[in-house]
């Protein structure tokens, strides 16, 4: 495949001290233009203070969102909230933009979403895409499945088809989540889905406000489900109480955990049990905006507790299970990428356990985490700076 575009390289430095700000991921500053360097391989530099990885910086986007690897190739799919869909060349670094990508509603934290590759993408390019939606002054999540083509001239998306719709719509620009996963055996996909802001109806298990879908490939409501047989209940749902889960994740034992943003203080990393329900708005380790008192998590109040909490707030914007060898010492650990924290989280996990954390300040918005095809880790800043960083061993 042919790609049109330039690599950007330059080096900076991460350091070690942890600075989270309470915010609930908050808008940044506008972006800065980035400097193209006209180079095509970026020197890597310690991070300081001893972190254990060196940061290299490989490219820049303006409003980057989410990514991810694609299988066989180890070529990279980019998505900017902006509505854009970019497929980088693993080998030569260089990018197109991707043609047929949907509308997609652009306000606060709203538009172009997460993206994944299919269980089957080897074999037919499929992908998955959320991203948000309006019609008649409401919005909503949705998430689609497209097939991606790639030729000399290009890369496009055919057979667009939206499979899954967030319900209800809402007013308001806040709290989509659309995060997405696929189970291990490949049968199923989990999506995130955030209260819209809207607090109760994450109690409500009437809509999917607040909650964790889970759902067929073609975006059914999954056979087995826990209140398939609940009536009034919706039978995506396979958690409830939830408020911005903006990290969704398997572990390589099959545990799905979740990154969720709280209120003031209160962000939470959860172990997703099947039926269970998650509090919000009941129950928080945060407080409301304003001062508003919400009752901690508490044995015997019905709620699911989270594994690890933070106060203050780190808002977490992504979740990355390690399963690579290039940190041996990391593998089977959990990875945040904190957005007002300006932070990588490293929570030291022990099958459905969650120990103590390691913060590596980076200096900048943190929006997404994943792990590339040898093992390194790789990052996008958040729009501002939004530069893909890939760290490897020091």
């Amino acid at each position: 495949m042919k790609l049109i575009g330039v690599t950007l390289a330059a080096a900076i430095l991460a350091g070690c001290s942890a600075d989270v700000n309470s915010s609930d991921g908050a808008a940044p500053q506008p972006p800065v233009p980035a400097t193209p360097v006209p180079t095509t391989s970026a020197p890597t530099v310690p991070a300081a203070g001893g972190d254990p990885f060196v940061v290299q910086e490989v490219d820049v986007f303006d409003a980057p969102w989410a990514m991810t690897f694609l299988p066989g190739t180890g070529d990279l799919l980019i998505t900017e909230r902006t509505g854009k869909l970019h497929l980088r060349d693993a080998g030569s670094g260089q990018r197109v933009e991707v043609d047929g990508v949907p509308d997609v509603a652009v306000a606060g934290q709203g538009g172009l979403g997460d993206v994944l590759a299919g269980p089957t993408f080897a074999n037919d390019g499929a992908i998955f895409l959320s991203w948000a939606e309006a019609d008649a002054g409401v919005s909503g999540a949705v998430v689609g499945r497209a097939r991606l083509d790639t030729s000399d001239d290009g890369a496009s998306l055919a057979d667009l088809e939206v499979i899954w719709r967030q319900t209800p719509k809402v007013a308001g620009n806040g709290h989509f989540a659309h995060r997405l996963a696929i189970t291990p055996d490949g049968e199923h996909l989990l999506v995130s889905s955030g209260d819209r802001q809207t607090k109760q109806p994450a109690q409500d298990t009437s809509n999917t406000l607040g909650t964790i879908v889970r759902l067929t490939l073609d975006g059914e409501a999954a056979p087995g489900n826990p209140l398939a047989d609940d009536n009034g209940a919706a039978a995506e749902i396979w958690s409830w109480g939830h408020r911005n889960p903006l990290g969704l994740e398997f572990a390589d034992d099959g545990t799905l955990w979740s990154s969720e943003m709280g209120p003031e203080g209160g962000d939470e990393l959860n172990v997703i049990e099947p039926g269970g329900n998650y509090g919000w708005p009941e129950a928080s380790n945060g407080s409301d905006y304003g001062g508003g008192e919400i009752p901690d998590h508490a044995d015997g109040d019905g709620f699911v507790p989270p594994q690890a909490s933070w106060t203050p707030s780190i808002s977490p914007g992504s979740l990355m299970i390690y399963s690579g060898d290039l940190f041996p010492d990391w593998k089977g650990d959990a990875f945040l990428g904190a957005l007002s924290g300006e932070a990588l989280v490293r929570v030291d996990l022990d099958g459905t356990t969650a120990g103590d954390d390691e913060i590596f300040s980076m200096g900048e918005r943190i929006r997404a985490v994943e792990q590339g095809p040898d093992g390194a880790i790789w990052l996008l800043e958040d729009e501002g700076a939004g530069r893909l960083l890939k760290l490897t061993p020091a």
